[in-house]
């Protein structure tokens, strides 16, 4: 076995140390705003029972228009 091993703990200098844990108070981007997005219609059962209603089944025999 390998008796030589990495220490788990990240040793560093403490001025770089106290440099990454100050806190930074800074505003980005003041005007800025969200766009207002539409709110979009729900699919509901209407819509449900127009599908089924509209749908074509195998076992219906074929109408021909003439």
């Amino acid at each position: 076995m390998k008796s030589s091993v990495m220490p788990s703990i990240v040793q560093m200098e403490e001025e770089l140390l106290k440099q990454l844990v100050t806190e930074v108070k800074e505003t980005v981007a003041t005007d800025f705003q969200m766009r207002k997005t539409a709110k979009k219609p729900s699919f509901g059962t209407l819509d449900l029972w127009n599908i089924q209603r509209k749908k074509k089944s195998a076992t219906l025999p074929f109408s021909r228009v003439i």
